[in-house]
Protein backbone atom coordinates (compact mmCIF):
# COMPACT_ATOMS: atom_id res chain seq x y z
CA UNK A 1 0.00 0.00 0.00
CA UNK A 2 1.14 3.26 -1.13
CA UNK A 3 2.02 5.62 1.80
CA UNK A 4 0.69 9.25 2.58
CA UNK A 5 -1.34 10.12 5.91
CA UNK A 6 -4.76 8.53 5.82
CA UNK A 7 -8.28 10.65 6.75
CA UNK A 8 -11.59 9.72 6.98
CA UNK A 9 -12.85 11.21 3.02
CA UNK A 10 -15.51 14.04 3.15
CA UNK A 11 -17.43 15.86 -0.02
CA UNK A 12 -14.85 19.00 1.54
CA UNK A 13 -11.69 17.35 2.26
CA UNK A 14 -11.80 15.40 -1.12
CA UNK A 15 -12.39 19.07 -2.70
CA UNK A 16 -9.56 20.30 -0.74
CA UNK A 17 -7.25 17.73 -2.04
CA UNK A 18 -4.20 19.05 -4.38
CA UNK A 19 -1.02 17.58 -5.83
CA UNK A 20 1.85 19.41 -4.24
CA UNK A 21 4.44 21.66 -6.08
CA UNK A 22 7.08 19.32 -8.49
CA UNK A 23 4.90 15.85 -8.00
CA UNK A 24 3.28 14.36 -10.97
CA UNK A 25 0.92 12.80 -8.65
CA UNK A 26 -0.58 12.69 -4.80
CA UNK A 27 -2.54 10.04 -3.69
CA UNK A 28 -4.65 10.20 -0.68
CA UNK A 29 -6.25 7.38 1.51
CA UNK A 30 -9.29 6.80 3.31
CA UNK A 31 -9.32 5.65 6.47
CA UNK A 32 -12.93 4.38 6.41
CA UNK A 33 -12.67 1.88 3.80
CA UNK A 34 -9.18 -0.04 3.03
CA UNK A 35 -7.86 0.41 -0.61
CA UNK A 36 -9.83 3.58 -1.10
CA UNK A 37 -7.95 6.62 -2.51
CA UNK A 38 -8.02 9.74 -4.52
CA UNK A 39 -5.73 10.41 -7.13
CA UNK A 40 -4.51 13.72 -7.78
CA UNK A 41 -2.78 14.60 -10.51
CA UNK A 42 -0.06 18.12 -11.24
CA UNK A 43 -2.65 18.48 -14.06
CA UNK A 44 -5.12 19.34 -10.92
CA UNK A 45 -7.21 15.66 -12.55
CA UNK A 46 -8.99 14.09 -9.76
CA UNK A 47 -10.33 10.71 -9.41
CA UNK A 48 -11.58 7.79 -7.09
CA UNK A 49 -9.26 4.59 -7.04
CA UNK A 50 -8.67 1.19 -5.38
CA UNK A 51 -5.67 -0.68 -4.85
CA UNK A 52 -5.32 -4.12 -3.39
CA UNK A 53 -3.07 -7.34 -2.97
CA UNK A 54 -4.07 -10.43 -5.13
CA UNK A 55 -1.31 -13.42 -4.95
CA UNK A 56 1.13 -11.27 -3.48
CA UNK A 57 1.01 -8.47 -6.44
CA UNK A 58 -0.46 -5.15 -6.39
CA UNK A 59 -3.65 -4.30 -8.04
CA UNK A 60 -4.74 -0.54 -8.64
CA UNK A 61 -7.52 0.24 -10.57
CA UNK A 62 -9.44 3.86 -11.24
CA UNK A 63 -12.99 4.03 -9.99
CA UNK A 64 -13.72 7.01 -11.85
CA UNK A 65 -13.16 10.89 -11.90
CA UNK A 66 -14.21 12.17 -8.94
CA UNK A 67 -16.52 14.87 -10.60
CA UNK A 68 -18.74 11.91 -12.01
CA UNK A 69 -19.18 9.81 -9.02
CA UNK A 70 -20.75 10.63 -5.77
CA UNK A 71 -18.27 9.74 -2.85
CA UNK A 72 -20.68 7.33 -1.34
CA UNK A 73 -20.88 5.22 -4.63
CA UNK A 74 -17.45 5.42 -5.24
CA UNK A 75 -16.69 3.76 -1.85
CA UNK A 76 -19.29 0.90 -2.18
CA UNK A 77 -17.50 0.16 -5.47
CA UNK A 78 -13.92 0.34 -3.72
CA UNK A 79 -15.44 -2.18 -1.13
CA UNK A 80 -16.82 -4.47 -3.97
CA UNK A 81 -13.39 -4.26 -5.74
CA UNK A 82 -11.96 -5.22 -2.16
CA UNK A 83 -14.54 -8.26 -1.74
CA UNK A 84 -13.33 -9.11 -4.94
CA UNK A 85 -10.09 -9.74 -4.57
CA UNK A 86 -10.42 -11.69 -0.95
CA UNK A 87 -12.40 -13.86 -2.92
CA UNK A 88 -9.22 -14.38 -5.35
CA UNK A 89 -10.98 -12.98 -8.33
CA UNK A 90 -9.11 -10.09 -9.78
CA UNK A 91 -11.17 -7.53 -10.92
CA UNK A 92 -9.77 -6.67 -14.19
CA UNK A 93 -10.63 -9.90 -15.49
CA UNK A 94 -13.78 -9.89 -13.98
CA UNK A 95 -14.29 -6.69 -15.93
CA UNK A 96 -13.19 -8.33 -19.32
CA UNK A 97 -15.76 -11.34 -18.54
CA UNK A 98 -18.48 -8.87 -17.63
CA UNK A 99 -17.73 -6.91 -20.69
CA UNK A 100 -17.57 -10.07 -23.13
CA UNK A 101 -21.07 -10.97 -21.70
CA UNK A 102 -22.41 -7.97 -22.50
CA UNK A 103 -21.04 -7.65 -26.00
CA UNK A 104 -22.61 -11.22 -26.46
CA UNK A 105 -25.90 -10.15 -25.15
CA UNK A 106 -26.09 -7.26 -27.18
CA UNK A 107 -25.36 -9.46 -29.98
CA UNK A 108 -27.68 -11.98 -29.41
CA UNK A 109 -30.43 -9.67 -29.31
CA UNK A 110 -29.16 -8.11 -32.70
CA UNK A 111 -29.52 -11.91 -33.79
CA UNK A 112 -32.88 -12.20 -32.65
CA UNK A 113 -34.28 -8.98 -34.32
CA UNK A 114 -33.67 -10.02 -37.52
CA UNK A 115 -36.77 -10.33 -39.45
CA UNK A 116 -37.57 -12.93 -41.83
CA UNK A 117 -38.08 -10.55 -45.11
CA UNK A 118 -34.14 -9.09 -44.70
CA UNK A 119 -32.43 -12.16 -43.81
CA UNK A 120 -34.79 -13.79 -46.51
CA UNK A 121 -33.70 -11.19 -49.22
CA UNK A 122 -30.07 -11.73 -48.03
CA UNK A 123 -30.62 -15.76 -48.48
CA UNK A 124 -32.17 -15.11 -52.26
CA UNK A 125 -28.93 -12.80 -52.97
CA UNK A 126 -26.46 -15.23 -51.71
CA UNK A 127 -27.88 -18.40 -53.59
CA UNK A 128 -28.74 -16.28 -57.18
CA UNK A 129 -25.49 -17.78 -58.53
CA UNK A 130 -26.34 -21.21 -57.92
CA UNK A 131 -30.02 -21.36 -59.07
CA UNK A 132 -31.93 -21.38 -62.54
CA UNK A 133 -33.36 -17.94 -63.42
CA UNK A 134 -37.02 -19.18 -62.67
CA UNK A 135 -35.88 -20.84 -59.34
CA UNK A 136 -34.59 -17.21 -58.44
CA UNK A 137 -37.41 -15.38 -59.86
CA UNK A 138 -39.86 -18.05 -57.45
CA UNK A 139 -38.09 -16.60 -54.46
CA UNK A 140 -38.26 -13.23 -55.64
CA UNK A 141 -42.06 -13.26 -56.30
CA UNK A 142 -43.49 -15.69 -53.12
CA UNK A 143 -41.92 -13.08 -51.10
CA UNK A 144 -42.98 -10.03 -52.78
CA UNK A 145 -45.29 -7.39 -51.19
CA UNK A 146 -46.97 -6.65 -54.13
CA UNK A 147 -48.69 -3.39 -54.36
CA UNK A 148 -46.34 -1.80 -58.01
CA UNK A 149 -47.18 -1.73 -61.58
CA UNK A 150 -47.56 -4.89 -63.53
CA UNK A 151 -45.13 -5.43 -66.23
CA UNK A 152 -47.78 -6.48 -68.35
CA UNK A 153 -51.50 -5.51 -68.51
CA UNK A 154 -53.09 -2.98 -65.66
CA UNK A 155 -53.27 -2.20 -62.10
CA UNK A 156 -50.53 -3.66 -59.33
CA UNK A 157 -49.24 -6.90 -58.62
CA UNK A 158 -50.60 -9.08 -55.75
CA UNK A 159 -48.56 -9.82 -53.13
CA UNK A 160 -46.83 -13.10 -52.75
CA UNK A 161 -47.48 -16.22 -50.45
CA UNK A 162 -44.40 -15.52 -48.10
CA UNK A 163 -45.18 -11.75 -47.67
CA UNK A 164 -47.41 -12.30 -44.70
CA UNK A 165 -44.30 -13.31 -42.98
CA UNK A 166 -41.91 -10.95 -43.66
CA UNK A 167 -42.00 -8.51 -40.83
CA UNK A 168 -41.88 -11.69 -38.64
CA UNK A 169 -38.71 -12.00 -36.31
CA UNK A 170 -37.30 -15.38 -36.95
CA UNK A 171 -37.42 -16.42 -33.95
CA UNK A 172 -41.67 -16.23 -34.09
CA UNK A 173 -41.18 -18.91 -37.09
CA UNK A 174 -42.31 -21.91 -34.91
CA UNK A 175 -44.32 -24.42 -35.86
CA UNK A 176 -47.61 -23.01 -34.87
CA UNK A 177 -46.91 -19.49 -36.77
CA UNK A 178 -46.28 -21.76 -39.92
CA UNK A 179 -49.11 -23.40 -39.88
CA UNK A 180 -51.37 -20.82 -38.83
CA UNK A 181 -50.01 -19.06 -42.64
CA UNK A 182 -49.95 -22.09 -44.63
CA UNK A 183 -53.61 -23.00 -43.82
CA UNK A 184 -55.01 -19.51 -44.35
CA UNK A 185 -52.92 -19.39 -47.40
CA UNK A 186 -53.97 -23.06 -49.04
CA UNK A 187 -57.49 -22.27 -48.63
CA UNK A 188 -56.85 -18.95 -51.52
CA UNK A 189 -54.55 -20.40 -53.45
CA UNK A 190 -52.92 -24.17 -52.85
CA UNK A 191 -50.44 -24.34 -55.46
CA UNK A 192 -49.18 -21.15 -54.08
CA UNK A 193 -48.63 -22.32 -50.89
CA UNK A 194 -47.38 -25.32 -51.56
CA UNK A 195 -44.11 -24.28 -53.77
CA UNK A 196 -44.19 -21.26 -50.79
CA UNK A 197 -43.95 -23.93 -47.80
CA UNK A 198 -40.77 -25.80 -50.35
CA UNK A 199 -39.23 -22.70 -50.19
CA UNK A 200 -39.96 -21.81 -47.03
CA UNK A 201 -38.05 -25.27 -45.99
CA UNK A 202 -35.21 -24.72 -48.06
CA UNK A 203 -34.68 -21.02 -46.30
CA UNK A 204 -34.98 -22.76 -42.89
CA UNK A 205 -32.41 -25.54 -43.23
CA UNK A 206 -30.29 -22.66 -44.76
CA UNK A 207 -30.60 -20.25 -41.92
CA UNK A 208 -29.78 -23.71 -40.14
CA UNK A 209 -26.48 -23.91 -41.48
CA UNK A 210 -25.35 -20.66 -41.13
CA UNK A 211 -23.59 -19.48 -37.99
CA UNK A 212 -25.14 -16.05 -37.81
CA UNK A 213 -28.70 -17.39 -37.45
CA UNK A 214 -28.29 -20.83 -36.40
CA UNK A 215 -30.36 -21.54 -33.38
CA UNK A 216 -33.26 -18.43 -33.97
CA UNK A 217 -35.91 -20.92 -36.01
CA UNK A 218 -37.12 -23.69 -33.84
CA UNK A 219 -35.68 -27.02 -35.09
CA UNK A 220 -39.62 -28.68 -35.85
CA UNK A 221 -40.57 -25.34 -37.37
CA UNK A 222 -41.37 -26.96 -40.76
CA UNK A 223 -42.10 -30.68 -39.03
CA UNK A 224 -44.71 -30.06 -36.76
CA UNK A 225 -47.58 -32.11 -37.02
CA UNK A 226 -49.94 -28.80 -37.37
CA UNK A 227 -47.75 -27.89 -40.18
CA UNK A 228 -47.57 -30.99 -42.22
CA UNK A 229 -51.24 -31.07 -41.47
CA UNK A 230 -51.74 -27.78 -43.20
CA UNK A 231 -49.87 -28.28 -46.72
CA UNK A 232 -51.85 -28.60 -49.13
CA UNK A 233 -51.68 -32.21 -51.22
CA UNK A 234 -51.11 -30.96 -55.12
CA UNK A 235 -51.61 -32.90 -57.44
CA UNK A 236 -51.05 -32.87 -61.22
CA UNK A 237 -53.80 -30.98 -63.36
CA UNK A 238 -56.18 -33.40 -64.78
CA UNK A 239 -56.21 -33.76 -68.19
CA UNK A 240 -53.18 -32.11 -68.79
CA UNK A 241 -51.40 -33.62 -70.90
CA UNK A 242 -51.74 -34.37 -75.00
CA UNK A 243 -53.38 -37.77 -75.20
CA UNK A 244 -51.85 -40.22 -78.65
CA UNK A 245 -55.43 -39.48 -80.60
CA UNK A 246 -54.02 -35.61 -80.43
CA UNK A 247 -51.00 -35.64 -81.74
CA UNK A 248 -51.76 -34.83 -85.23
CA UNK A 249 -54.01 -31.95 -84.43
CA UNK A 250 -51.40 -30.38 -82.21
CA UNK A 251 -48.33 -30.95 -84.02
CA UNK A 252 -50.36 -29.27 -87.34
CA UNK A 253 -51.77 -26.24 -85.25
CA UNK A 254 -48.42 -25.77 -83.88
CA UNK A 255 -46.53 -26.07 -87.31
CA UNK A 256 -48.82 -23.63 -88.77
CA UNK A 257 -47.81 -20.62 -86.35
CA UNK A 258 -46.45 -17.65 -88.18
CA UNK A 259 -43.56 -17.20 -85.31
CA UNK A 260 -41.18 -20.01 -87.06
CA UNK A 261 -39.70 -19.78 -83.61
CA UNK A 262 -42.38 -19.88 -81.12
CA UNK A 263 -43.17 -23.23 -83.57
CA UNK A 264 -39.90 -25.03 -82.70
CA UNK A 265 -39.89 -24.32 -79.20
CA UNK A 266 -43.19 -25.72 -78.67
CA UNK A 267 -42.01 -28.78 -80.46
CA UNK A 268 -38.90 -28.75 -78.61
CA UNK A 269 -40.62 -29.04 -75.23
CA UNK A 270 -42.70 -31.90 -76.50
CA UNK A 271 -40.08 -33.69 -77.99
CA UNK A 272 -37.61 -33.08 -75.32
CA UNK A 273 -39.66 -32.99 -72.13
CA UNK A 274 -37.62 -29.97 -70.95
CA UNK A 275 -38.40 -27.49 -68.56
CA UNK A 276 -39.65 -23.97 -70.26
CA UNK A 277 -36.69 -22.13 -69.24
CA UNK A 278 -34.49 -24.94 -69.76
CA UNK A 279 -35.32 -24.88 -73.51
CA UNK A 280 -35.58 -21.00 -74.03
CA UNK A 281 -31.93 -20.42 -72.45
CA UNK A 282 -30.41 -22.45 -74.90
CA UNK A 283 -27.30 -20.58 -76.71
CA UNK A 284 -25.77 -21.54 -80.17
CA UNK A 285 -22.48 -20.91 -78.86
CA UNK A 286 -22.38 -23.29 -75.95
CA UNK A 287 -25.61 -25.52 -75.65
CA UNK A 288 -25.78 -26.79 -79.27
CA UNK A 289 -24.25 -29.02 -80.80
CA UNK A 290 -25.55 -29.95 -84.62
CA UNK A 291 -23.04 -31.93 -85.85
CA UNK A 292 -22.90 -34.78 -82.98
CA UNK A 293 -26.95 -34.10 -82.26
CA UNK A 294 -26.87 -33.01 -78.55
CA UNK A 295 -27.90 -29.86 -76.15
CA UNK A 296 -27.13 -28.84 -73.04
CA UNK A 297 -29.75 -27.80 -70.61
CA UNK A 298 -29.41 -26.01 -67.46
CA UNK A 299 -30.18 -28.23 -65.11
CA UNK A 300 -31.54 -27.56 -61.60
CA UNK A 301 -31.09 -30.80 -60.55
CA UNK A 302 -27.66 -31.28 -62.11
CA UNK A 303 -26.42 -27.80 -60.94
CA UNK A 304 -24.35 -25.07 -63.28
CA UNK A 305 -22.29 -27.99 -65.54
CA UNK A 306 -26.10 -28.75 -67.05
CA UNK A 307 -27.26 -31.92 -68.23
CA UNK A 308 -26.36 -33.06 -71.48
CA UNK A 309 -29.54 -34.52 -73.71
CA UNK A 310 -29.68 -36.13 -77.05
CA UNK A 311 -31.03 -34.01 -80.12
CA UNK A 312 -32.95 -36.83 -82.20
CA UNK A 313 -32.83 -35.87 -85.54
CA UNK A 314 -36.33 -34.38 -86.54
CA UNK A 315 -35.42 -31.91 -84.01
CA UNK A 316 -32.04 -31.09 -85.26
CA UNK A 317 -33.15 -30.26 -89.03
CA UNK A 318 -35.49 -27.79 -87.04
CA UNK A 319 -32.51 -26.63 -85.38
CA UNK A 320 -30.54 -26.24 -88.18
CA UNK A 321 -33.57 -24.27 -89.74
CA UNK A 322 -33.83 -21.87 -86.73
CA UNK A 323 -29.37 -21.44 -86.93
CA UNK A 324 -30.22 -20.69 -90.95
CA UNK A 325 -32.72 -17.93 -89.91
CA UNK A 326 -30.70 -16.34 -87.15
CA UNK A 327 -27.58 -15.88 -89.07
CA UNK A 328 -29.27 -14.34 -92.57
CA UNK A 329 -29.00 -10.41 -92.37
CA UNK A 330 -32.28 -8.57 -91.95
CA UNK A 331 -34.30 -6.54 -94.69
CA UNK A 332 -32.17 -3.20 -95.59
CA UNK A 333 -35.20 -1.03 -93.72
CA UNK A 334 -34.44 -2.67 -90.63
CA UNK A 335 -30.60 -2.36 -91.43
CA UNK A 336 -31.16 1.18 -91.65
CA UNK A 337 -33.93 1.15 -88.96
CA UNK A 338 -30.62 0.20 -86.31
CA UNK A 339 -28.76 2.59 -88.02
CA UNK A 340 -30.04 5.20 -86.87
CA UNK A 341 -30.49 3.98 -83.50
CA UNK A 342 -27.03 3.69 -83.30
CA UNK A 343 -26.86 -0.01 -83.45
CA UNK A 344 -25.76 -2.99 -85.59
CA UNK A 345 -26.67 -6.20 -86.75
CA UNK A 346 -25.19 -9.56 -85.36
CA UNK A 347 -27.17 -12.87 -85.10
CA UNK A 348 -28.41 -13.48 -81.86
CA UNK A 349 -27.00 -15.43 -79.36
CA UNK A 350 -30.02 -17.19 -78.41
CA UNK A 351 -31.49 -20.62 -80.56
CA UNK A 352 -34.87 -19.14 -79.77
CA UNK A 353 -34.91 -15.49 -80.35
CA UNK A 354 -37.19 -12.62 -79.48
CA UNK A 355 -36.92 -9.01 -80.61
CA UNK A 356 -39.39 -7.93 -77.90
CA UNK A 357 -37.97 -9.74 -75.02
CA UNK A 358 -35.76 -7.64 -72.34
CA UNK A 359 -32.96 -10.11 -72.50
CA UNK A 360 -33.30 -11.11 -76.23
CA UNK A 361 -34.54 -14.24 -76.18
CA UNK A 362 -38.26 -16.09 -76.33
CA UNK A 363 -40.02 -15.32 -72.52
CA UNK A 364 -44.12 -15.77 -73.32
CA UNK A 365 -45.27 -18.16 -75.78
CA UNK A 366 -48.14 -19.33 -73.94
CA UNK A 367 -50.36 -17.04 -75.94
CA UNK A 368 -49.28 -18.22 -79.20
CA UNK A 369 -49.69 -22.05 -77.60
CA UNK A 370 -53.24 -21.18 -76.98
CA UNK A 371 -54.00 -20.13 -79.85
CA UNK A 372 -52.29 -23.23 -81.47
CA UNK A 373 -55.03 -25.13 -79.12
CA UNK A 374 -58.10 -23.44 -79.79
CA UNK A 375 -57.17 -23.49 -83.85
CA UNK A 376 -57.75 -27.47 -83.69
CA UNK A 377 -60.33 -27.03 -80.86
CA UNK A 378 -57.98 -28.92 -78.83
CA UNK A 379 -58.29 -29.08 -74.48
CA UNK A 380 -56.29 -26.35 -72.51
CA UNK A 381 -52.57 -27.72 -72.02
CA UNK A 382 -49.74 -25.91 -70.62
CA UNK A 383 -46.51 -25.78 -71.30
CA UNK A 384 -45.92 -27.85 -67.70
CA UNK A 385 -48.12 -29.97 -69.40
CA UNK A 386 -45.86 -30.57 -73.10
CA UNK A 387 -43.28 -31.75 -70.46
CA UNK A 388 -45.86 -34.00 -68.67
CA UNK A 389 -47.11 -35.36 -72.48
CA UNK A 390 -43.16 -36.31 -72.92
CA UNK A 391 -43.22 -38.91 -70.08
CA UNK A 392 -46.11 -40.15 -70.39
CA UNK A 393 -46.21 -40.90 -74.22
CA UNK A 394 -42.70 -42.55 -73.97
CA UNK A 395 -44.60 -45.49 -72.03
CA UNK A 396 -46.18 -46.13 -75.78
CA UNK A 397 -42.74 -46.79 -76.97
CA UNK A 398 -41.75 -49.15 -73.74
CA UNK A 399 -38.68 -46.78 -72.89
CA UNK A 400 -37.22 -47.54 -69.27
CA UNK A 401 -37.85 -45.39 -66.92
CA UNK A 402 -34.67 -44.22 -66.07
CA UNK A 403 -34.20 -43.35 -69.07
CA UNK A 404 -37.28 -40.55 -69.57
CA UNK A 405 -36.20 -39.48 -65.89
CA UNK A 406 -32.48 -38.80 -67.07
CA UNK A 407 -33.87 -37.18 -70.17
CA UNK A 408 -35.88 -34.69 -68.48
CA UNK A 409 -33.37 -34.36 -65.84
CA UNK A 410 -35.52 -36.18 -62.63
CA UNK A 411 -33.59 -37.20 -59.78
CA UNK A 412 -33.48 -41.08 -59.62
CA UNK A 413 -35.87 -42.74 -57.55
CA UNK A 414 -34.43 -46.32 -57.06
CA UNK A 415 -31.12 -47.28 -55.12
CA UNK A 416 -30.10 -48.60 -58.21
CA UNK A 417 -30.98 -45.62 -60.98
CA UNK A 418 -29.40 -43.34 -58.06
CA UNK A 419 -25.98 -45.09 -57.69
CA UNK A 420 -25.46 -47.54 -60.78
CA UNK A 421 -27.41 -46.29 -63.74
CA UNK A 422 -25.81 -42.60 -65.83
CA UNK A 423 -26.64 -43.96 -68.99
CA UNK A 424 -24.13 -42.48 -71.94
CA UNK A 425 -25.06 -40.37 -74.78
CA UNK A 426 -25.35 -42.86 -77.50
CA UNK A 427 -27.32 -44.87 -75.33
CA UNK A 428 -30.02 -42.14 -74.72
CA UNK A 429 -30.15 -41.06 -78.22
CA UNK A 430 -31.08 -44.71 -79.10
CA UNK A 431 -34.08 -44.40 -77.31
CA UNK A 432 -34.79 -40.87 -77.85
CA UNK A 433 -34.79 -41.23 -81.24
CA UNK A 434 -37.86 -44.10 -81.16
CA UNK A 435 -39.72 -41.74 -79.02
CA UNK A 436 -39.47 -38.63 -81.36
CA UNK A 437 -40.04 -41.29 -84.54
CA UNK A 438 -43.19 -42.65 -82.50
CA UNK A 439 -44.31 -39.36 -82.09
CA UNK A 440 -43.90 -38.18 -85.53
CA UNK A 441 -45.67 -41.09 -87.16
CA UNK A 442 -48.30 -40.97 -84.61
CA UNK A 443 -49.21 -37.53 -86.03
CA UNK A 444 -48.52 -38.14 -89.47
CA UNK A 445 -45.86 -35.58 -89.45
CA UNK A 446 -44.03 -35.81 -93.00
CA UNK A 447 -40.17 -34.83 -93.19
CA UNK A 448 -37.46 -35.30 -94.83
CA UNK A 449 -33.91 -35.33 -93.31
CA UNK A 450 -31.16 -33.46 -93.51
CA UNK A 451 -27.51 -33.20 -92.80
CA UNK A 452 -26.64 -30.72 -90.46
CA UNK A 453 -23.25 -29.31 -89.44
Amino acid sequence: MSENIKAAFTISRVDGFTCPPRKQQKIFWDAKTPGFGVRVTAARAKSFIFEGRLYGKTIRLTVGDVRTWELGKARIEASRLKALIDGGIDPREHRIEQQVAHEQRQTEAQRRSFTFGEVWDLYVESRKATWSKLHYRDHVRHAAEGGHPKGRGVGLTQPGSLSALRHRKLSELHGELISEWLARDAALRPTSAALSYRLLRAFIRWCGDTPTYRGLIPEDAYQARAVRDALPRVRAKDGDSLQREQLALWFKAVQALPNRVTSVYLQGLLITGARREELAALRWDTDVDLKWRSMTLNDKVEGTGGRIIPMPPYLATLFSELRRLNEMPPSPRRLKLLKERGLTWTPSPWVFPSLTAADGKIAEPRAAHLKALQAEDLPHITLHGLRRSFGTLAEWCEVPVGVVAQIQGHKPSAIAEKHYRRRPLDLLRKWHDQIEEWMLNEAGVKWRPEIVS
